[in-house]
């Protein structure tokens, strides 16, 4: 009996020296004497753009600063920092392939220690988890925390990392001046050209008909025909008047030729107006469409020339902003590894492990027995 539970006891040490003690003693090993010191640079910083147009009410107050938060632009800013572009600036700059893979790095941490992959494309991946992006997303900072074996090389990287962001966000700027301005003067051309064919096609009609203006013309012809109607009127008046006195007055025949000729004026006077294919009236139709299709132009060109202008004055100030809300630190302690806790997760996850391997095992004995 007393051999049995020696016998028990002596495996459940074994499993014990097995399960918790030798790992243990590896992680105090690695971590207290192997383990390279890994120095940990941050910095903050945010991606802007200029208000368009303040808001009203509470957004206003939200939103006083003048400038609004640009959520996409700062996406595009962390897909090109963990990017193989920025990697490969990097590479050029600090030879990140070399320095990451030195002998004076522990085995495990080095680029190319375990893994004897070299490429580029190992050291993309071994690169995104030398680098952190963390966004809050209340105020859309992103703080960026870069991982070295010196504390220069951590700072410096940061570093390079901000001012290659800057650069892009450059890049967007003037790729969105030169569109803008681009489109805006292709708008102009055209307008400028649909004015052109419109007043060209007046003048053509004008030259082709005859006409000025059908309107103005016809409101002309119409008091012309007034001034007659009214001395037409006065004419008859008075040839009754000489009738009605002496019927053989030989201002009769004069008075009623005159009456003759101004009926006949009258009547050739309306028929300019509105009298057949080649009347004002007939005239005004095509006119006033020609009109109205060059007053279209002459607002569609004063248009473009405004939207150009804009776009020229937009064109001259950022679209969009990077401010370093924390310059890149340099950092006087390494931050990790943080030897004492690894240690102590080791020993714990073993303890975990161990209680649930000796309780399967000694539920198999009492299965046997």
């Amino acid at each position: 009996m007393i051999r049995s539970a020696f016998r028990r006891l002596l495996r459940i040490n074994r499993l014990f020296l097995v399960v918790v003690f030798l790992p243990t003693l590896l992680s105090a090993l690695y971590f207290g004497l192997i383990a390279s010191d890994v120095f940990i640079s941050e910095s903050r910083f945010v991606v802007r753009s200029p208000q368009k147009q303040m808001p009203s009410g509470l957004g206003a107050i939200l939103q006083g600063s003048g400038f609004g938060r640009s959520q996409d632009d700062t996406y595009t800013v962390h897909d090109y920092i963990v990017s193989r572009d920025a990697l490969g600036e990097l590479e050029r700059s600090f030879a990140l392939n070399k320095s990451f893979s030195a002998g004076s790095v522990d085995i495990v941490s080095r680029f190319g220690g375990i893994d004897p992959d070299r490429s580029f494309e190992a050291l993309h991946r071994y690169y995104q988890k030398r680098v952190q992006l963390n966004v809050d997303g209340a105020s859309s900072i992103t703080a960026l925390r870069t991982s070295a074996f010196s504390a220069e090389q951590a700072r410096s990287i940061n570093q390079k990392l901000l001012e290659l962001s800057e650069k892009l966000v450059n890049q967007l700027n003037e790729r969105g001046r030169q569109d803008m301005v681009r489109y805006a003067a292709v708008e102009l051309q055209v307008a400028e050209k649909r004015a052109k064919e419109t007043t060209l096609a007046v003048s053509a009609f004008r030259t082709q008909k005859g006409v000025f203006d059908p309107e103005r013309q016809s409101a002309l012809q119409l008091q012309l025909v007034s001034k007659l109607q009214d001395e037409m009127i006065a004419t008859k008046t008075q040839l009754a008047q000489i009738k009605a006195l002496t019927k053989d007055n030989p201002q009769i025949a004069s008075l009623q030729k005159k009456l003759d000729t101004l009926e006949a004026e009258i009547r050739s006077e309306n028929a300019k107006v509105a009298g057949g294919d080649r009347s004002l009236a007939s005239k005004s139709a095509e006119f006033e469409r020609l009109s109205l299709d060059r007053a279209f132009a002459e607002k569609q060109l004063a248009v473009a020339l405004a939207a150009l202008e804009q776009a020229r004055n937009d064109a001259l100030r950022q679209q969009l902003y990077l401010e370093r809300i924390v310059q890149p630190s340099l950092p006087d302690v390494a931050v990790e590894p943080r030897r004492l806790r690894s240690v102590l997760v080791t020993f714990v996850l073993g303890l975990v492990a161990w209680a649930v391997l000796a309780m399967l095992l000694a539920g198999i004995r009492e299965h046997q027995d």
